[in-house]
């Protein structure tokens, strides 16, 4: 069994700035990949950014350049540092991890979520 709690979220004035984490815990080998995703009011969950076990990360188009994401592989943990928030950043975001589990081989892996509302 495998568990993801993202922290982080909350509201935010445009042009602010905040900090998501995101910590996995339980029977984990290895941690392949892990990444962030959102999905706002009516809208299909998307890609915001991901990082694999060597560092290599990649990006949503919108939010290169204002956003970044690291990991933490002795604590499971993966950050993203969100700057320059728009209030099109609004969104649910939801933890991702691919997981090589102790028990039951590679697994995919999402939290809950945490909401992030931008606005004045």
């Amino acid at each position: 069994q495998v568990q993801l709690v993202e922290s982080g979220g909350g509201l935010v004035q445009p042009g602010g700035s905040l900090r998501l984490s995101c910590a996995a815990s339980g029977s984990i080998f290895s941690i392949h990949a892990m990444g962030w995703y959102r999905q706002a009011p009516g809208k299909q969950r998307e890609l915001v950014a991901r990082i694999t076990s060597g560092g290599s990360t990649n990006f949503a188009d919108s939010v290169k350049g204002r956003f970044t994401i690291s990991r933490d592989n002795a604590k499971n943990t993966v950050y993203l540092q969100m700057n320059s928030l728009k209030p099109e950043d609004t969104a649910k975001y939801y933890c991702n991890a691919y997981i090589a589990t102790m028990i039951q081989g590679d697994m995919n892996y999402w939290g809950k979520g945490t909401l992030v509302t931008v606005s004045s």
